[in-house]
């Protein structure tokens, strides 16, 4: 079978049996560009990475059943909960310093809560975060970082998965995309080495193969910050 690449943020080059899957302005193998200009301006660079018009563009507004399939997958089997803790409650809680685009580990201040919602077959009106296995040791092998190891619930804890505004949180997301346009080989930013890790356990959790991961080093400026669009 012919391997499927996608790259996050960035061009690289791809053997000649694979096809790149890009998206502008993105993290995630769709476009995300709300007005016509962004989509037509994704869409007109595009053939460079190997896209045709027949596979795309695709966009999350009209892949939302896929996700509430993930979403509801999860919660048959209890690996997700309703969460009422905002970023701010977090940031306050935190003990150790983290990444810039990193939250603190979750406290576990809604694990056990056992919150209500206005309706149990629906995400509405929550934040929904993943149960991660505390203590479980997990490991990957990156094609460009090498091996890398975390431990679930000391590197990282439990993460959104849903978000209140009735949208799919980027971990969950991605997954769910990649998994749906049978992506074999992720290109992205070591910045997201530990979101890896989280996306492996919904890839597990979902009954999905996972892709492999090559995670390369960021451009930084002069002061060793990284250059962003943002």
């Amino acid at each position: 079978m012919r391997g499927t690449r996608r790259l996050s943020g960035g061009r690289r080059s791809a053997p000649a049996n694979a096809r790149a899957r890009w998206s502008c302005g993105s993290k995630i193998s769709i476009a995300r560009g709300s007005g016509r200009s962004s989509r037509r301006r994704c869409w007109k660079i595009s053939p460079a990475f190997g896209l045709r018009s027949q596979e795309g563009p695709f966009r999350q507004s009209e892949r939302q059943e896929l996700y509430l399939a993930a979403w509801r997958k999860l919660s048959a089997t209890g690996l997700i909960y309703p969460c009422s803790c905002s970023r701010r409650d977090l940031l306050g809680a935190a003990a150790a310093p983290h990444a810039e685009d990193e939250e603190p580990v979750y406290p576990g201040t809604c694990r056990l809560a056992r919150l209500t919602t206005p309706n149990e077959s629906s995400p509405a009106g929550a934040n929904w975060r993943f149960r991660v296995p505390a203590g479980e040791a997990l490991a990957f092998i990156d094609a460009y970082a090498g091996p890398q190891r975390a431990i679930a619930g000391r590197d990282f804890g439990d993460f959104v998965v849903w978000r209140k505004d009735e949208a799919p949180a980027y971990q969950l997301a991605v997954v769910v995309d990649d998994a749906a346009m049978r992506i074999t080989e992720v290109v992205r930013g070591a910045d997201l080495l530990l979101s890896t890790f989280r996306q492996l356990l919904l890839y597990r959790a979902l009954a999905l193969p996972a892709p492999d991961f090559c995670h390369v080093p960021l451009v930084l400026d002069s002061l060793g910050k990284r250059l962003a669009k943002r």
